[in-house]
């Protein structure tokens, strides 16, 4: 008998919590965003590719020279090798061999920074996104906002605020 009123007991409690689980589910306010999505469409993102590509400009266009002047080269090589003496064959390929030296020591570091700027600035528009999702869903009292990329399965399409997001952060300068 003692053993049936543990039960019974345990019983009521686990299926109080249940219910009482089932009724804040349903009192929860979730929204779903696209992060990826909005960061590709704001007006930022382009702004900041052409901000790097201006930075960079002088250094692109100097690894663009030195990769049309191996491209000369070689094809001046393979076009006159059999015309040219021993001296001149030395010559054009020790000339290649300071080109491809040459970009190589300028076409790495490029990369590095690039990718490094790039980085940065791709953080400070995700800071912004971030900011706007928090903003909006404290505004409109969301319990809880997820990434797409996160639900399986949402019921409701009306869930999604990536649009709602967008327009804030392009708003921002």
């Amino acid at each position: 008998m003692k053993l049936l009123s543990k039960s019974l007991a345990v019983a009521a409690v686990m299926g109080s919590s249940f219910l009482s689980s089932a009724a804040y589910a349903a009192d929860t306010k979730i929204g779903v965003v696209n992060v990826q999505a909005i960061f590709q469409s704001l007006p930022q993102t382009q702004a900041v590719e052409g901000t790097i590509r201006e930075e960079f400009k002088d250094d692109l266009q100097e690894v663009a020279r030195l990769e049309k002047d191996i491209k000369y080269y070689l094809e001046k090589q393979q076009r006159d090798e059999a015309t040219m003496s021993e001296k001149e064959k030395k010559d054009l390929q020790d000339k290649l061999l300071s080109l491809r030296d040459e970009y190589t020591a300028k076409a790495k570091p490029l990369q590095e920074n690039i990718q490094r700027r790039q980085g940065e600035e791709r953080n400070k528009i995700l800071g912004l996104i971030k900011q706007s999702i928090d903003t909006y869903a404290a505004k409109q009292n969301f319990d809880l906002v997820l990434n797409v990329n996160a639900v399986a399965y949402a019921k409701d399409q009306n869930i999604d605020i990536s649009s709602k997001i967008s327009e804030q952060v392009s708003k921002i300068k």
